[in-house]
């Protein structure tokens, strides 16, 4: 029976809970799931992947990114990963600007867990 291959998952968000309960829920679904606190590390861990992230959780609110720009920049330097942007401080306008940006969606926070993973398999199967 061939089973599908894991995804390689970045988490981004800077309440240790939220980024715990990401890597429990999607590393129980057989991913390779890394986490990180900030902006910086973000785009350390990308800049230095060997294989590029399959997909990349991002909240919108971090000690030091406060805006779009780091949507931006992880989409320069990873144009295949798709990007769900999580926030709880969302406006359409926000929303709109992060998908034209090329976020494959707005997450609003709190969301339900068990939604997680089918999500992120959606994202990554609209890539391929």
């Amino acid at each position: 029976m061939w089973k599908k291959p894991p995804l390689k998952i970045l988490i981004v968000d800077d309440e240790s809970l939220i980024r715990w309960s990401l890597v429990e829920t999607l590393s129980d679904s057989g991913n390779e799931v890394v986490a990180v606190p900030d902006a910086q590390n973000a785009v350390q861990v990308v800049r230095d992947a060997v294989v590029p992230f399959d997909v990349v959780l991002l909240d919108f609110r971090l000690p030091d990114s406060h805006d779009l720009t780091l949507l931006s920049r992880l989409r320069r330097l990873s144009p295949g990963t798709r990007i769900i942007l999580m926030t709880a401080y969302g406006t359409p306008e926000m929303s709109q600007e992060a998908l034209d940006l090329g976020a494959y969606c707005v997450l609003d926070k709190p969301f339900e867990m068990n939604a997680l993973s089918p999500l992120v398999v959606k994202a990554h199967a609209s890539h391929i």
